[in-house]
């Protein structure tokens, strides 16, 4: 597998060359190869279970690498203490000690590391301005916000004067409005600071908002390395497709009855066929392939059509629908996001698979490449 790269000119700050963890016979990572560029907000996705926090740890030395090599700045860091690599880490729990105050948690690291007296204030003092929590420094944890929390274990993680920062499901604690809130702060932190952030998450939309560029893991491989709109609408599988979009891309099963320069033809469960353009190479006629639409690009209408489907149900959510759709092309229900319904539940709809926006899959679920 190629190592995967930024059109960027930027140094590379984390190599991973053919990495992999094994727990005994059970591989929990396989053959990562990637480089993460100096300045570069690299944010890993997937499920649970797909290895992405594990990979983070490796990276930050709290996990040995079984095969591989990791380097920092092109420097192999496989047995490096994780102390010496450079590196600051912020965890999903918080961790702070709940008999000091922020400042004395702030501080704790740089006694550690035997920082003078007045360079630790300059430091802590910095990041306290850069995180607006000033006023909170002679608080304890117990006087704080869960936002304000996390936004002290961001600090103390700033004040190390770290090359590369490291995200661990930070936020995964906080509600739904602080998340969005925290996300904003962390891309400003991120610019201010100019330095390289790599950050997990399974939430697909702190992915997509705050990456430069996204890795996208499943069962201990990538699947797809690339900018959150590149991977959006050109994804590269089956699972990357499926797995970026609220609601989630429908997919259809069919089988190919023309392949050309136009395009692919698919045939679907309900008889009715599509030619997409894409690339026919290595596909034949009576191939079983997977047909994918977003939702968003699923066009509804009322009356007759090519293709039918019953609405079973419309979920109304203000600024736009959710209509949920029961055909014979699809296994399970089609989901059409929409302004407005054009019919009301039980009754008939007409809908549009159109071909710019469709995507074709094959049987090993790779995608099939677009045509110009």
């Amino acid at each position: 597998m190629a190592v995967a790269k930024l059109v960027s000119e930027a140094p590379v700050a984390i190599s991973l060359v053919g990495v992999g963890k094994h727990y005994g016979k059970t591989k929990v990572l396989d053959d990562i190869n990637l480089e993460i560029r100096a300045q570069e907000f690299c944010v890993f996705v997937g499920p649970s279970g797909c290895g992405k926090s594990t990979l983070l740890r490796m990276i930050a030395g709290l996990e040995s690498i079984t095969t591989g090599g990791l380097f920092i700045d092109g420097k192999k860091m496989n047995d490096v203490e994780p102390s010496k690599r450079g590196i600051a880490m912020v965890f999903q729990s918080y961790a702070l000690y709940p008999h000091m105050n922020v400042y004395d948690n702030m501080a704790f690291g740089l006694k550690l590391a035997k920082t003078s007296r007045g360079e630790a204030d300059q430091r802590i003092r910095e990041a306290a301005r850069m995180l607006e929590i000033e006023p909170l420094l002679h608080r304890l944890p117990k006087e704080l916000s869960g936002g304000q929390r996390q936004r002290v274990a961001i600090g103390r993680a700033i004040t190390r004067h770290a090359k590369i920062f490291l995200f661990d499901e930070p936020l995964s604690n906080l509600d739904a409005a602080l998340r969005v809130s925290m996300r904003s702060e962390l891309a400003r932190l991120h610019k201010k600071l100019a330095t390289t952030m790599v950050y997990v998450t399974h939430d697909q939309v702190e992915a997509m908002t705050m990456a430069d560029r996204l890795v996208v893991l499943h069962a201990g491989r990538i699947e797809q390395v690339g900018p959150p709109l590149e991977v959006y609408h050109r994804p590269r599988t089956q699972f990357a497709a499926g797995f970026l979009g609220a609601p989630r891309m429908n997919f259809l099963r069919g089988e190919v009855t023309a392949a050309g320069s136009a395009g692919v033809t698919i045939k679907l469960g309900d008889g009715t066929s599509v030619t997409v353009p894409v690339s026919p190479e290595g596909i034949v006629t009576g191939a079983r392939v997977t047909l994918g639409v977003r939702p968003e690009h699923l066009r509804l209408a009322a009356g007759t059509g090519e293709h039918q489907a019953t609405v079973q149900l419309v979920e109304d959510l203000g600024d736009h629908a959710i209509v949920h759709l029961e055909t014979p092309a699809a296994e399970g229900r089609l989901l059409a996001k929409v302004e407005t319904s054009p019919a009301e539940e039980g009754a008939t709809a007409t809908y549009e698979l159109p071909p710019e926006h469709c995507h074709v899959f094959d049987s090993t679920e790779r995608a099939l490449t677009r045509l110009a």
